[in-house]
């Protein structure tokens, strides 16, 4: 993997993966655009890893209060902290047990062109909708474990590339009357877990392949995502105080309408992306 390749991919990731626009469909892009090797899953998710530090690093006050919580459990004390921690549990099994089940068959069948397009494009169609609708009344700290289950279970369906983890969760959430900071605020909370998850896997993977440089390579680039995830996390919060979704929407239809006239050759010049989806 090359520095430039590394960059681009690092850089990809910590813009796209808490903006509701999906990070696996660019991450999957960016060997095909950019004329790079696929990176493959593995660097994907160390990538990840660096959002993940990120998100801590933003959110510390509710990662605290969550860790207060989880001490005063072990003392049979409830506390906000304690519930919030419950509720990003209860957020977090369906997307873990579901995804042992099919890790073979994302990391293949499902990184195509034709499904990035058609995901991406119903996706932000259902997140303009939802964000139109939805109510804007309630806040994490009114979070029920009924609303986290059903956020949770929104939460699988982003294991097909191209749904993005963070805009089905925010839909989700939207559908339930958060509020679009709030939404945005417990779905980079449950991404903790997942990605947390995630990460050891892929660690397991590739000390087992004895291969140091791509060792280096993935913490290079866990730092990078990191930074950029970072400044991503900041704006987005910002731009929640006083905007919608609607902006991601539009970019999501714009992205999934290209996609399927690259997937079904309406557009000439993709035959590369076409191969390296199939291959």
């Amino acid at each position: 993997m090359t520095w430039l390749n590394l960059i681009v991919l690092a850089v990809v990731q910590g813009i796209t993966e808490f903006l509701p626009i999906s990070s696996s469909a660019h991450l999957i892009l960016v060997p095909c655009l950019g004329h790079f090797p696929d990176q493959g899953l593995d660097m994907d998710i160390a990538v990840h890893v660096g959002t993940l530090g990120a998100v801590m690093l933003y959110f510390w006050r509710d990662v605290w209060q969550m860790f207060l919580g989880v001490w005063a459990a072990l003392r049979l004390r409830s506390t906000p902290g304690g519930r919030l921690v419950l509720a990003v549990i209860v957020a977090t099994i369906p997307v873990v047990v579901v995804g042992v089940l099919v890790k073979d068959d994302v990391a293949t069948l499902a990184r195509s062109i034709a499904v990035l397009g058609w995901t991406t494009l119903i996706f932000g169609i259902l997140l303009y909708v939802a964000d139109r609708l939805g109510l804007t009344v309630r806040r994490v700290e009114h979070l029920k474990l009924s609303d986290a289950a059903i956020i949770g279970l929104a939460q699988v369906i982003a294991l097909i590339p191209g749904t993005s983890r963070s805009g089905i969760t925010m839909t989700a959430a939207r559908v339930l009357g958060y509020e679009r900071g709030e939404a945005a605020r417990f779905s980079m909370l449950i991404s903790i877990p997942t990605i947390f998850g995630a990460g050891l896997l892929a660690a397991k993977d590739i000390v087992e392949a004895n291969q140091p440089v791509l060792t280096t390579a993935a913490l290079y680039g866990a730092g990078l995502a990191f930074v950029t995830a970072l400044i991503a996390i900041a704006l987005l919060m910002r731009w929640l105080r006083h905007a919608s979704f609607t902006v991601f929407a539009v970019y999501r239809v714009i992205l999934g309408v290209g996609l399927l006239l690259a997937a079904y050759g309406v557009v000439p010049g993709f035959e590369r992306c076409l191969a390296l989806a199939a291959g």
